[in-house]
């Protein structure tokens, strides 16, 4: 008897009736369920997870070196969420630190409100890299910037306006890029926001002992074995203003007290595992058992990647470039005619490209990235991936995406042996936040017959990515 999940539902809005939404051919017990998630989503279903990604700087504009803790990010979010988890998504902007010091002392002297309505992250870009070079021989210019830093601390008016200034004016850009990707946030935070519980934090250190200070002033945290300073962590300033670390610490207290996660997640470039080392070995000390419920997410540096004018800086760049170049391939091609907005449908294909490049290996490598081979229309790639659900989408004869190689009880076999794994795929992908095992798995999916298509956009979406119907 053939059977139809009554929970399973179309991904591809089509409201049930195409035929790619209907699980129908299968009459082995084995295939007797949903695809989505299972005795998984059982375990994980009503968990709290607190996850932050993708933390661009304030007064800058987004770079592109942020791309991959934002994507990472967001998978991972998709995939918790589609487990049943409550996942509260954060974005840790780096809103607070010596850099504003430098920025607020150099604005102040360099600064102009007409510029800055004109083209704010730009200006303050500039502003900020010629303070930066002007410190670098002027030690009158870090003393500048040192005080100013330090009334922020002490939460001067006049500095916290201009501050302010700053942070809003970067939050509306990064939600204008962010609107592009496809990608949502349920809060906007920064290091900023725990300053209060910093002097609590002070305190418990110095209250259980773990607080010491060195001849030169600074407050530090020893974190060797033997207790004989081999490892340290300096946690405050000699002038008594708190360093990165310091805000994290704080950071972490204040949320399990604020939302009470199961589990937390940083995503962030492989350069920050020893941070994140000290981070968790200090809130253990201070007596935190849910600091081992706390997990960071590495990953490489993306290697090349430029445009056509250069070498780019900023992520609008790459999402421009990544547009452009696919709309240029869409002209070639007769379906592209077909389409009632190109330009849209290639950005979100050359979004998909770089998703699928980004993802297809181990999180933790660096990687060569290459125009050519990111935006192939055969092969491994995010093109590749939504021109098979366009495909799918537009017929759902096996024929029309089976090569005509195989047999039918061949594609069959093969049907029965790979979608059901989907739920392995994602649990998998779930206990290691990797997500190469769903990229993979959505690209052998890639020559199998039409009812993998709720599957392959399930997939997509999860990875952040939009699918397509027509390309």
């Amino acid at each position: 008897m053939a059977w139809r999940s009554p929970r399973f539902k179309c991904q591809v809005g089509c409201g049930g009736q195409h035929r790619c939404c209907c699980i129908h051919i299968f009459n082995d017990d084995t295939f007797r369920k949903t695809f989505i998630f299972s005795k998984l989503s059982q375990r994980a279903e009503g968990l709290c997870v607190f996850l932050s990604h993708s933390s661009p700087n304030i007064a800058k504009k987004f770079h592109a070196g942020h791309l991959r803790s934002t994507i990472i990010g967001n998978f991972i979010a998709n995939l918790k969420e589609a487990l049943g988890n409550d996942v509260i998504r954060v974005n840790y902007l780096g809103d607070w630190g010596m850099q504003f010091g430098l920025l607020g002392a150099g604005f102040q002297r360099l600064g102009s409100q007409e510029k800055l309505r004109e083209n704010a992250l730009q200006h303050l870009f500039e502003v900020y890299v010629q303070v930066n070079r002007e410190a670098e021989q002027d030690e009158s210019v870090r003393l500048a910037a040192a005080e100013f830093f330090r009334r922020l601390e002490q939460h001067d008016q006049q500095a916290l306006l201009l501050w302010q200034q700053f942070r809003e004016i970067s939050v509306k850009e990064y939600r204008r890029v962010y609107e592009r990707l496809g990608i949502h946030f349920n809060h906007y935070s920064g290091e900023s926001f725990h300053q209060s519980k910093i002097q609590d934090v002070l305190t418990s250190l110095q209250t259980q002992g773990l607080l010491k200070t060195t001849e030169k002033g600074t407050g530090v945290v020893d974190l060797s074995e033997a207790g004989d300073m081999s490892s340290y962590c300096t946690v405050l300033r000699s002038d008594g203003t708190s360093l990165y670390i310091t805000r994290d610490i704080a950071a972490a207290v204040d949320r399990k007290e604020m939302f009470s996660f199961d589990e937390m997640i940083y995503v962030t470039d492989k350069s920050q595992s020893g941070h994140f080392w000290q981070l968790f070995l200090i809130l253990r000390m201070l007596g935190h058992s849910w600091a081992e419920r706390c997990v960071h997410v590495p990953f490489g540096l993306v290697q090349g990647m430029s445009t056509r004018s250069g070498d780019v800086v900023f992520l609008e760049d790459v999402l421009d470039e990544a547009r452009n170049r696919m709309l240029q391939n869409m002209h070639q091609t007769r379906t592209s005619k077909e389409l009632s907005d190109p330009a849209l449908t290639a950005e979100q294909i050359g979004i998909s490209a770089l998703i699928v490049q980004d993802f297809k290996g181990p999180l933790i490598s660096d990687y060569k990235f290459n125009w050519d081979q990111v935006l192939q229309a055969q092969g491994d790639t995010g093109v590749f991936l939504q021109y098979t659900h366009a495909r799918l989408c537009r017929s759902a004869t096996l024929s029309t995406v089976c090569s005509s190689s195989h047999t039918q009880p061949a594609r069959l076999s093969l049907t029965r042996a790979c979608i059901p794994r989907y739920d392995e795929v994602l649990l998998q992908s779930a206990l290691e936040l990797q997500p190469r095992y769903l990229v993979n798995f959505l690209i052998t999916l890639l020559h199998l017959f039409s009812c993998t298509c709720s599957v392959l956009a399930s997939g997509m979406r999860l990875l952040g990515i939009t699918p397509v119907q027509k390309m």
